[in-house]
């Protein structure tokens, strides 16, 4: 009896001293905050008023802010009253609008795209149109900010535009009624092949999950009885978003996502809660480098529970997760509150914010310090960066003479002159331009600046640099000259070389002229090799199966994809 009172003494006197350190060092902690807000205050009381220009408080205070919370990591940020409607629409993909992207180029406000069923297009505003007055005031000197505030509005209010169209000599006014615009999370599905249905998911604000259910349910109706989810590029958004999209494809009761930070309480595990829509149909998911967030756990549950097969490229790397906290004065700060797990029980978090080098540098996770985790049918996957594709498959990099064709909108400009010229086309999954037209491109590029440096020129500029420096230039400066004219000559020839590459996005951006968004994504359906390879793995069904067993060393390769014609 007496050694347990003395164990349970020592156990008391232990907790009280734990507690006793524990209340030093939050009076410690708090004595320093106060310390520093302190500091804060009387620095911006003395830079208020002796500084040699006057000064903007709110701004300067904002730039003190961001800069705080950059130090942290890129997903912590205070939103101040005036931005807290751009932040509902981010999470809601709600607001007020023409239900169209207008952007700034070369000093002119040029329509990008008008979204097919909203008030712009209705109207009848077109792509390539240049908006000169927005409600009688002159948006010259406006930047994209500014211009995004006129648009939208409340709806059912009008918007007068005055607009020069190209192929009209006299600008022309447009009365646009303003509607509330929901942006799609779903803007496209439909067959790739008489058995394989299609979707892209691009974010994943409210009711994307609705949306999901709708295009599988539709697809199905339409004869899919193969599914490739496309989620390339998609940033993320709502975390109980992700978790509703994959109970669609998994049991009832089954983890989708831990979500683990400082303050325990908030830790939580999201269930499986509803009926599945589908746990059988085969599917597909096409991933990139920049699908972030809440793609990766769509993505990484499906692999996890070995119910999909992953096309692509590795994700981005983020898992973390953001919660908003009220500020005063109606502000807010979205603040990273955890890190999230998948089934496996890893976390796919690349880049370490909580370690910093001497520089402010960061790192990634090394390829040495990642861990093993298994699917549920044993397939090995790590955690520390990004969700890996089971079968990988990279972008072709676009040639030189096509970055430049895109950069300087000459596709863009040539399709709103073929819009213009042709009121008909072909469907889109038809429609190709002939040799001629293509001809009639290059003729239009005729006297506009197509200039470019290879990396081939690149480098020959870098080899002449460092021969000189070394004063061996007289001794091969010939042979560097021929070399230069050769690489020169070649480039003459690039919008021949890539004509294959270069009349394809010129076919998709007139597409889009006729049949908008949709038809956009139809018109690449041949030529893309993600989407290419995703059907390739659901026609072959004992590839599919392997893909989904322990053993499958196929995501290390790469694999060649035929280009398809039009």
């Amino acid at each position: 009896m007496r050694k347990k009172s003395i164990i349970a003494g020592l156990a008391l006197g232990g907790a009280a001293l734990l507690v006793s350190f524990r209340s030093a060092s939050d009076n410690e902690r708090y004595f320093e905050i106060a310390k520093n807000l302190d500091i804060f205050a009387t620095l911006f009381k003395e830079v208020n008023t002796y500084y040699v220009d006057e000064i903007t408080p709110a701004k300067l205070v904002k730039t003190g802010i961001d800069a705080m919370l950059k130090s942290l990591d890129p997903y912590t940020n205070y939103i101040p009253e005036d931005d807290i409607e751009d932040f509902r629409t981010l999470m809601t993909g709600q607001y007020g609008g023409i239900g169209a992207i207008v952007v700034k180029r070369s000093g002119k406000t040029v329509v990008q795209t008008a979204y097919e069923g909203y008030p712009a297009q209705k109207a009848g505003l077109l792509p390539g149109d240049e908006i000169l007055t927005i409600n009688g005031i002159n948006v010259e000197k406006k930047n994209n900010s500014d211009i995004s505030k006129l648009l939208k509005g409340q709806a059912n209010s009008v918007v007068k535009l005055e607009v020069t169209r190209y192929g009209q000599e006299k600008p022309i006014d447009i009365n646009i009624t303003r509607d509330k615009i929901q942006v799609e999370n779903v803007p496209y599905y439909g067959m790739l092949t008489p058995e394989i249905g299609y979707f892209q998911l691009s974010t994943f604000t409210s009711d994307a999950s609705k949306e999901v259910r709708m295009a599988v349910t539709k697809l199905k109706e339409q004869g899919a009885k193969k599914l490739v989810l496309d989620i390339r590029d998609n940033p993320g958004g709502l975390l109980n978003e992700a978790v509703n999209i994959s109970n669609l494809f998994v049991n009832k009761g089954l983890d989708i996502v831990s979500t683990k930070g400082k303050v325990t309480e908030w830790n939580k595990t999201y269930k499986a809660l509803d009926a599945p829509l589908d746990t059988q149909v085969p599917i597909v998911v096409i991933t990139s480098n920049r699908s972030a967030s809440a793609s990766e756990i769509v993505s990484g549950v499906l692999q996890d529970y070995d119910r999909a097969v992953l096309v692509g490229e590795r994700t981005f790397g983020k898992g973390l997760v953001q919660a908003t906290r009220p500020l005063s004065y109606n502000s807010q700060l979205k603040v990273t509150t955890a890190k999230y797990y998948i089934p496996s029980g890893r976390c796919i978090q690349e880049i370490d914010y909580s370690h910093r080098a001497d520089d402010g540098t960061l790192g990634k996770v090394p390829d040495s310090l990642r861990t093993a985790f298994k699917t549920q049918s044993g397939r090995p996957v790590y955690d520390g960066g990004g969700v890996a594709p089971d079968v990988a498959v990279e972008d072709r990099p676009i040639a030189d003479i096509t970055r430049v064709l895109i950069q300087k909108n000459y596709l863009f400009d040539y399709a709103t002159r073929y819009r213009a010229e042709h009121a008909t086309i072909a469907p889109a999954r038809e429609f190709k331009l002939s040799d001629a037209d293509y001809q009639k491109f290059v003729q239009f590029l005729s006297g506009k600046n197509i200039s470019y440096s290879t990396d081939a020129e690149k480098s020959l500029t870098d080899l002449t640099k460092r021969v000189k420096e070394e004063k061996h230039y007289d001794d091969v400066k010939n042979e560097l000259e021929a070399i230069r004219r050769k690489v020169s000559t070649n480039k003459s020839n690039d919008l021949t070389r890539f004509k294959p590459e270069i009349r394809e996005l010129l076919e998709q951006e007139i597409v889009s002229r006729y049949y908008f968004q949709k038809g956009q994504v139809e018109a690449s359906f041949d030529d893309d090799p993600n989407i290419l390879m995703a059907i390739n793995v659901l026609k072959d069904q004992t590839r599919y199966a392997a893909l989904l067993k322990p053993g499958t060393a196929e995501a290390k390769t790469r694999p060649e994809v035929k280009k398809g014609g039009k």
